[in-house]
């Protein structure tokens, strides 16, 4: 009884597998056969109006891309250039509350009794 649960398991695994299988084949077929349909209807249509037939492309300049991380690269790299000295910061190099602060004497731990 044990093995003839374990086999009508396993048809039952792989069947639904094929099914998946299947469904995922048949969704995509239908995917290119309407792309495939708007293409020949809108080829048709440019043929019957007199028109030249254009392919579909994708306008994207590979220079495009690479100017646009080369700019970010700069803007975003720890490698800044330091502001020039004539011109003044915000601060004037004086940080908030450094005249309060107390330097410490370092001095020798104490020993534990």
């Amino acid at each position: 009884m044990n093995d003839f649960l374990a086999g009508l398991t396993r048809w039952l695994i792989r069947a639904v597998l094929v099914v998946a299988g299947l469904v995922m084949f048949l969704s995509l077929l239908a995917a290119v056969l309407v792309l495939a349909l708007a293409w020949g209807l809108r080829a048709a249509w440019a043929r019957l109006t007199g028109r030249p037939v254009t392919p579909w492309t994708m306008r994207v300049d590979p220079r495009t891309g690479w100017s646009t991380v080369y700019r970010s690269t700069e803007r975003w790299s720890a490698t800044r250039t330091a502001p020039a000295a004539d011109t003044p910061s915000r601060r004037a190099g004086v940080l908030p509350g450094a005249d309060e602060v107390v330097d410490v004497e370092p001095r020798e731990p104490r020993e534990e009794r």
